[in-house]
């Protein structure tokens, strides 16, 4: 992966602070690994952007709701990257960012982490509101570098199935049959970074829709995690409505407020739009390996690594956000 932008310059990371894929602080790390400047936004000074802290990044606290604060935040940086949670709000933290990055002098270069689900039509509301926010950069002449990554996140499977896998040794969702592609949020994120470190690869303007590193249906998941654990794991198939029902509740005991109500309105939509609808999904591990620089971590490898996930509850540290359903 090569770089044509100056290490010196500052790149804004927003979204480092969530807690679904890591995208935003696993952004942050890497960027400060290849010895640039990053500054991060948040909204609370709190343990996390400690941690960000400890490996030098620039900390700015600001509200992405709340225009007054971001003049400062995008003052002197040359690229931001955009993340935003799972969660409603997205158009409105667009078009206050815009307007903050269009006062800025110069103009600094914008990479979008959006969704594979972003469109006008889209059963999901969060899909139709990233596709309005989107728009919304474009509209402001922005010319943003979109990645909606046509791929679910490995990480959807302990956030959303591990309490049951745990307590029944049985998960369910609206995706029946469907062959799906996947990728780790830590591969989605060196996209992110190969798309702000290499323009020419990814120039302005332009909509890129990068691949999974596999296929793999929940049945075959259910399958990996027996192996990986020990324990037999099995899949069932459960109408949208249910699932969606059954998230909204799962969001009611979240402490970590990972799950919300249109999380579930999101993935319960996406998952009956592919059992009904089956496609040939793409996934391409070598042209992943082309644009990380290594090749992309298999879902057996996520799972054995979170595997104490299906056997114990546990309290997992806040990680990053992502917009992926």
């Amino acid at each position: 992966m090569t770089s044509s932008i100056d290490s010196r310059s500052i790149t804004l990371v927003i979204g480092a602070g969530g807690r679904h894929g890591g995208t935003g602080s696993h952004v942050a790390q890497r960027l400060r690994e290849q010895g640039r400047a990053v500054r991060v936004l948040v909204r609370i000074d709190d343990d996390r952007a400690h941690r960000l802290r400890e490996i030098g990044v620039q900390i700015a606290r600001g509200d992405l709701l709340d225009r007054r604060t971001l003049d400062a935040v995008v003052d002197g940086v040359s690229t931001v990257y955009f993340t935003y949670p799972v969660a409603p709000g997205v158009v409105q933290a667009a078009a206050n960012l815009a307007s903050a990055m269009r006062a800025a002098a110069p103009v600094p270069r914008l990479v979008v982490m959006s969704m594979s689900a972003a469109a006008p039509d889209s059963p999901s509301a969060l899909g139709r509101a990233h596709s309005a926010a989107e728009e919304v950069f474009s509209w402001a002449g922005l010319q943003p570098v979109i990645l909606r990554i046509a791929a679910l996140f490995y990480e959807n499977i302990p956030l959303l199935h591990a309490a049951s896998i745990r307590s029944a040794g049985t998960f369910a969702n609206s995706f029946g049959t469907a062959a799906m592609p996947w990728i780790s949020g830590r591969d989605a994120a060196d996209l992110a970074v190969a798309a702000l470190t290499d323009p020419d690869r990814y120039p302005a303007g332009s909509i890129v829709y990068p691949p999974g590193a596999a296929l793999y249906t929940h049945a075959d998941i259910a399958a990996l995690i027996s192996g990986e654990t020990g324990k037999t794991v099995e899949y069932q198939h459960i109408p949208a409505d249910r699932w969606q029902r059954d998230l909204e509740d799962l969001a009611r005991h979240d402490a970590l407020a990972t799950i919300n109500p249109a999380m579930a309105q999101h993935i319960s939509s996406i998952g009956e739009k592919f059992s009904q609808r089956p496609i040939t999904p793409r996934h391409d591990p070598i042209s992943l390996d082309d644009a990380i620089g290594r090749p992309p971590q298999t879902f057996a490898e996520f799972i054995h690594t979170h595997r104490d996930s299906f056997l114990h509850h546990t309290i997992s540290s806040p990680a990053g956000e992502s917009n992926q359903p």
